[in-house]
């Protein structure tokens, strides 16, 4: 196996499956090389239909160079309206052009507004606001600039790993099915911060009851990919924290105003609090970011290692857990209430499932309710977990804090086509809501995942 860049090494992703030469190059040089589309399940009304019974207009919105966040709010601005009011299925990147659907709720079709970079079509009325689980998937298109190399064999070792077989048997077949590829289903360097990635360390923290960690892995644990001002405040809170005495107020006073997170909980510790109550001065949706995070690089150590034992990601082996797909959905989603283990007689039966494409192998986000796999599979789970000093029962925690957790397919595949614009190739595929374009293309450019 090809070891994976320090950086990615760092969020739990150790290996890339090919083991072909990367062809470099860099994504996002312009909005136009990262284009993404949602695929739409919505059904609107028409526009006249009755406003009481169906409240929320429906639009579609090609945004160039917005943030969905900031384009919702810029939205609700220009119409007066509350941003409450407007609702979206997934959050899309500001260096791409994107294609997406926004509901407004008790808003005028007649007021919707121009705004700059953003072209929006008006589709109709839904009775409700559109929610992530209305997200069924995303289209990409996506063109990579100043490479040097043959992306040909890496496509042929991803080949291989959808089919399960050896990449030289791949090559030699001639079978129509070239654009058939799969990757280990990893959370991409985003999910963890893409110039700091500490999230799931600060989750980590908090699920072994080490409040003090967690704060000081947000507030200070400095990088050197962040501007200096950020890297000296950073190191003020960990000057202050080691010493017998430490005084918040020069933390604050360090610590610069664009790091407003890090800020609230400076100024908890200021007044008082505890390093509990400083960790809960944030949003309650970054409070279960942290857990996710954390959960999420677990899922990626779990997966790396995998990966070194040699295991199937395609089909199961005695022990794995398998989760059957989504019935009447865009895309073969893990179902997670369909549930099997593979025991047995059941190995093979639901290794005829995997190869049909009607059945997923899963590994654990790992929470309080986690059943964990048997065999080799729960062997790897059980030495990751081990390793990192966390388990299920750890997730009873307070408030945000706490997590359930869940099962996650292993395997990605996808249909790839690769073209050329102008020298550089061009990767189409489509994948799953809660997947990332990145995890694909890391294969092919094997470089530092800020390149990404």
């Amino acid at each position: 196996m090809r070891e994976a860049h320090p950086r990615e090494r760092a969020t739990g992703v150790d290996h890339y499956v090919s083991e072909a030469d990367g062809i470099g190059g860099r994504l996002r040089v312009a909005p136009e090389d990262f284009r993404v589309r949602e695929r739409e399940r919505m059904d609107p009304e028409p526009l006249d239909a009755h406003a009481g019974s169906y409240p929320c207009v429906l639009l579609r919105a090609t945004l160039r160079g917005w943030d969905t966040n900031d384009f919702a709010s810029a939205l609700s601005n220009a119409m007066g309206a509350s941003r409450e009011r407007v609702s979206w299925a997934g959050t899309k990147d500001k260096h791409a052009v994107t294609t997406q659907l926004f509901t407004i709720r008790d808003a005028d079709p007649d007021d919707i507004p121009d705004l700059d970079g953003a072209e929006v079509e008006v589709l109709g009325r839904v009775g409700r606001d559109l929610s992530f689980g209305d997200l069924a998937g995303n289209e990409f298109a996506i063109r990579v600039r100043e490479t040097d190399g043959d992306p040909d064999p890496i496509t042929r070792d991803l080949r291989a790993f959808a089919a399960g077989d050896d990449p030289d048997e791949v090559a030699a077949a001639d079978d129509g099915n070239a654009d058939e590829v799969a990757v280990p289903n990893y959370f991409g360097h985003q999910r963890f911060g893409s110039r700091r990635p500490v999230t799931h360390e600060v989750g980590l923290a908090a699920i072994r009851g080490d409040w003090r960690g967690a704060v000081l892995a947000y507030c200070g644990n400095p990088y050197d990919t962040e501007p200096e001002d950020s890297q000296r405040a950073r190191e003020v809170v960990e000057d202050e924290a080691g010493s017998g005495s430490p005084d918040w107020s020069a933390a604050l006073d360090a610590m610069p105003g664009r790091l407003r997170y890090e800020r609230s909980m400076l100024h908890r510790l200021d007044e008082g609090a505890d390093w509990r109550a400083a960790l809960e001065a944030v949003p309650s949706n970054l409070q279960r970011l942290f857990v996710n995070a954390a959960q999420s690089y677990v899922f990626n150590r779990i997966l790396s290692e995998r990966l070194r034992r040699g295991l199937p990601f395609a089909c199961p082996v005695a022990g794995d857990v398998v989760a059957f797909v989504e019935r009447e959905v865009a895309f073969p989603k893990p179902d997670m209430d369909r549930l099997q283990r593979a025991t047995g007689g059941r190995v093979d039966t639901l290794a005829r499932h995997c190869e049909r494409g009607r059945a997923f192998v899963t590994a654990p986000l790992v929470g309080t309710e986690t059943a964990l796999a048997g065999g080799e599979p729960g062997e790897t789970e059980r030495e990751v977990l081990a390793d990192l000093d966390v388990e299920p029962d750890d997730f009873e925690l307070p408030g945000e804090f706490a997590s359930s957790g869940t099962r996650r397919a292993v395997l990605l595949p996808t249909d790839l086509t690769v073209s050329a614009e102008e020298g550089d190739p061009v990767f189409e595929f489509a994948l799953p809501s809660g997947s990332y374009a990145t995890v694909l293309l890391r294969e092919y450019l094997k470089c530092d995942p800020d390149r990404l």
